[in-house]
């Protein structure tokens, strides 16, 4: 992996979710350097939308993908706010 790589998370843990991350969210890797196995990685939203976050998230937690859908990262995010209620 590395800078501007498309990854998705490939797990659901609680550090990420204190994020506002979850499973199946897309991102792209914004700092050319993997510190200790994690890279920092920004979620946005479509548009002009403010971003989920930006964390740094575990190499062996993503995996790459072509191209990045934000629009999923909004269907996801909604699902959760939606089971919390």
């Amino acid at each position: 992996m590395k800078e501007m790589d498309c990854v998705e998370v490939i797990v659901e843990k609680e550090c990420y979710v204190k994020e506002g991350v979850h499973k199946g969210m897309q991102g792209w890797i914004c700092d050319p350097n993997n510190i200790d196995g994690s890279w920092l990685v920004n979620f946005p939203q479509y548009g002009e939308k403010q971003d989920i976050a930006t964390i740094d998230i575990e190499e062996t937690d993503l995996k790459l993908v072509p191209r990045m859908e934000a629009k999923k990262n909004e269907r996801i995010r909604a699902l959760f706010y939606k089971m919390a209620k």
